[in-house]
């Protein structure tokens, strides 16, 4: 079981929320819209986007990490190191 499992139908929803303003940004620039109108609202589902991932990401740690921690061994340094490596690439999106 993953650590987002008890939040799965809430990130579903945001997900889909997100995918319908990505259909808008396209809409927007099939209609010409201004420029900078169109950087808001991708500015928007950026932000949109990064705070789901920090969402799961706090569910990977406090679940997968937590337990692979608690149990020791190899798979508790993997799991750090993983999470370590997921944290690096969303600090530099």
């Amino acid at each position: 079981m993953h650590g987002y499992s008890g939040d799965k139908q809430a990130y579903i929803a945001r997900l889909r929320r997100i995918e319908g303003q990505v259909r808008g940004l396209q809409r927007m620039v099939e209609e010409d819209v201004y420029c900078i109108d169109i950087l808001t609202q991708v500015s928007a589902v950026t932000r949109a986007l990064q705070s789901c991932a920090l969402g799961l990401l706090e569910d990977h740690i406090g679940h997968c990490v937590a337990d692979a921690v608690n149990s020791g061994g190899p798979n508790a340094d993997e799991k750090v190191k993983e999470a370590s490596a997921a944290i690096a690439r969303l600090v530099r999106s």
